[in-house]
């Protein structure tokens, strides 16, 4: 395991050194930065679990460089070392996302501790969501820093990308863990019975209220609500939940008497509520009022370092309780690591979850997977692919719009963008070059022989 990356960041050069080696008789792979502008350099070059700095510097302080990282990438976990005479500093970087702070002198092992609290955070999001890409990484490091807030958060993503999981480890990881957590789908409840099921309703209220019923507001107090696909909420039920939200109270259907709540709502969609809200299909105040945090979940075809991460967790998941180990065949492997999964991962599991009920011999084979996947293994014509407009086409253009997409697909890898466009290692690097692509690519003449 890849040791945990530190960047320490302090003008004194002797509280600098003295960092280093306590952390790195630790373990964990420090790098040590003078001032903030040199903290942003390095933060620009390369990934840091964790950024340590002192809150009083020279030129740009602690606070300033916490704003610095939190607007080049909202995901940095930040600790602040911090002097007697400005602890009330220290409190207003926590409230601008800092994880937390200690002041001088520290103790080495409260120190240690700190540290090791806000890295196992992260390990144990790393049980609970699947990922081996950068992009996750950042999401990941966002929950820990949007969970211990009370503030609403929401989630945006694309159908299948996980937006429940996320929603449960803001849960996970926040104070109110202990508490119940409650999901409801939007979109999944008639909008006449939705409303009830939000607020509850009084016996009486409406045909077949036989008796009082508490809603998810009540039954969630002092925990956490997610209410998934809200793009689908009906207008004028928008407007009551953007009271519950302002107020903390609710009145249930037919009822008179107002009810306090404490509930943390984290909203998710997977569509544009800005837009929506500019044309009136969504409340303008309701969308500013669920986006006092928000992440992005990237959907699965940005992220393909995670494809074979995931179809080994799922083989594993759904092959337990079976009493079978299965394996993949070379070509069902190779159409599972290149296909674009327009429904992201949940349409992975369940292509997974069919192969190893459909297989024989304990080996997926081609034939195993979705017809949809199974059929995007075959090569397409170009007649499938191109239809030339009556106006044409600037060549040059096409040409580079598909190298563009193949190296995207392949991470910048000539050799196997090569691969997919037909073309041989030094054909393709020669139009690599004449389009004035960047140099950092990977790839070896390997695959010159095709």
């Amino acid at each position: 395991m890849a040791r945990k990356a530190i960047l320490v960041v302090d003008d004194e050069k002797n509280q600098r050194e003295i960092l280093e080696m306590i952390l790195s008789g630790e373990g964990y792979d420090v790098t040590t930065a003078s001032s903030g502008e040199a903290a942003m350099k390095f933060v620009a070059d390369r990934r840091f679990d964790l950024v340590l700095t002192d809150l009083k510097m020279t030129g740009m302080s602690g606070l300033d460089l916490l704003k610095e990282l939190t607007d080049f990438d909202k995901s940095i976990i930040v600790l602040l070392l911090t002097a007697h005479g400005t602890v009330d500093s220290a409190v207003d970087a926590l409230r601008l996302g800092a994880f937390d702070y200690l002041q001088k002198p520290y103790d080495r092992d409260k120190l240690l501790d700190t540290i090791s609290r806000a890295l196992n955070k992260l390990s144990t999001l790393d049980a609970e969501i699947i990922s081996d890409s950068p992009e996750m990484d950042k999401v990941k490091k966002l929950i820990l820093k949007v969970a211990k807030s009370n503030s609403t958060v929401l989630i945006r993503g694309e159908s299948g990308t996980g937006k429940e999981l996320i929603a449960r480890a803001i849960h996970t990881n926040s104070l109110r863990t202990s508490e119940v957590f409650q999901a409801v789908n939007c979109a999944a409840i008639n909008e006449n019975l939705l409303e009830s099921e939000l607020f509850g309703h009084e016996k009486g209220s409406f045909t077949g209220a036989v008796g009082e019923k508490k809603g998810l507001f009540e039954v969630a107090d002092n925990g956490t609500l997610f209410l998934d696909e809200i793009g689908e909420l009906d207008i004028s039920l928008q407007a009551k939940i953007l009271r519950a939200l302002q107020e903390k109270q609710i009145r249930r259907v037919g009822g008179t008497k107002e009810i306090n709540t404490d509930v943390r709502v984290v909203a998710a969609t997977n569509r544009d509520l800005l837009a929506m809200s500019q044309d009136g299909r969504f409340r303008e105040d309701l969308y500013y009022r669920l986006n006092v945090l928000s992440i992005e979940i990237p959907p699965l075809r940005t992220r393909r370092s995670d494809v074979p991460v995931l179809i080994n967790y799922f083989l594993e998941k759904h092959s337990r309780g079976t009493n079978r180990k299965v394996a993949l065949s070379n070509e069902a492997k190779r159409v599972l690591e290149n296909y674009a999964y327009p429904g992201n991962v949940r349409q992975l599991e369940s292509a997974i979850e069919r192969a190893i009920l459909l297989c024989e011999n304990n080996t997926i084979t081609l034939e195993d997977l979705p017809p949809e996947m199974s059929q995007a293994s075959k090569p397409a014509s170009a007649n499938d692919l191109f239809k030339l407009p009556p106006e044409g086409v600037n060549f040059e253009d096409v040409e580079r719009s598909l190298i563009t997409q193949a190296m995207d697909r392949t991470d910048n890898n000539i050799t196997k963008s090569a691969k997919l466009l037909g073309l041989t290692f030094r054909t393709l690097q020669y139009r690599l070059e004449k389009f004035g692509f960047k140099k950092e690519i990977d790839g070896t003449e390997e695959s010159d022989e095709s």
